[in-house]
């Protein structure tokens, strides 16, 4: 496996480089979640503080959608961590295609039973005219659309980041070796994303999915027409796909491949799983 032999390679042998490396991870990652939930409370904004229902809601929903998926697929329900996954050779090519077409189209589906349990209320309040931004627009409870002050570049970077720490936070989780119970794995990714969305919600509602952004976006044509599909349509698709990437191989790089064998010998005493093998000594020295 890819990851066995890069780990092999890179593993750092050193105790006290390590745990230096692990604290200016676990550093930055402190510093750039908690000083950007105080930037959004502090820059002009305000109804970006009225996000905490959503970003604990859609982690719930996370934790949930995860977990009724987890034993048959991994519960990616997201095609940019499917790609992470699929750049780490931890699922092949056929794999990938399958389930992005399957997490296209649940997303699809998902918004189109939202639009029929809303609709009485969306056109009570927008008169029964669709639109796109303003006063009364509605497109954004379905996709992602840009707050006035954010440019494409911009965006794609807020998309990035938000993406490749969310999968950073996966790849740890999922890590056998941090020996995470299976149970718990679900609650943890979605506190993870309540984390992102209380760290990056202020640009763009930070979608980190483009299953769950394009395909609702797709969806909402039908009523909204082509006005859904702004020039900022394609920054959540192509954003969390490279910004996945990025984030898995920096797990692995900054935490992963220097994982203590200690580490890696519980895991195989509390669950048997030998596919997972300790260094030796030698290795480890």
């Amino acid at each position: 496996m890819i990851l066995d032999k890069l780990r092999a390679k890179f593993h750092i042998r050193k105790e006290l480089l390590r745990a230096v490396l692990a604290e200016f991870t676990g550093t930055y990652l402190l510093c750039l979640i908690g000083l950007s939930v105080v930037a959004q409370k502090v820059l002009p904004r305000p109804e970006v503080n009225e996000f905490i229902g959503v970003n604990v809601g859609f982690g719930i929903a996370i934790v949930f959608g995860v977990a009724v998926s987890a034993k048959l697929s991994g519960g990616h329900i997201n095609p940019a961590v499917s790609f992470a996954f699929l750049s780490v050779g931890q699922i092949t090519i056929v794999q990938f295609i399958a389930y992005f077409v399957a997490q296209f189209f649940g997303a699809f589906f998902g918004a189109a039973t939202v639009y029929a349990v809303y609709n009485d209320a969306i056109n009570v309040f927008d008169g029964g005219v669709r639109t796109v931004g303003g006063p009364k627009d509605t497109a954004g409870i379905f996709a992602s659309y840009p707050a006035p002050h954010l440019g494409l570049v911009n965006g794609f970077v807020d998309q990035f980041v938000a993406t490749a720490v969310f999968v950073f936070l996966i790849a740890h989780i999922v890590d056998k070796r941090n020996s995470y119970p299976t149970w718990l794995q679900p609650i943890l990714v979605g506190t993870g994303f309540v984390a992102i969305g209380a760290a990056f919600g202020y640009n763009c509602g930070y979608p980190v999915n483009p299953a769950r952004d394009f395909a609702p976006r797709l969806f909402t044509s039908i009523f909204y027409g082509g006005a859904v599909f702004t020039k900022w349509f394609w920054v959540p698709i192509v954003g969390p796909f490279v910004g996945a990437v990025v984030g898995i191989w920096l797990y692995y790089f900054l935490i992963g491949f220097h994982t203590p064998q200690d580490a890696e010998e519980k895991y195989v005493v509390l669950t048997g799983n030998q596919e997972l093998k300790p260094l030796t000594a030698k290795e480890s020295a």
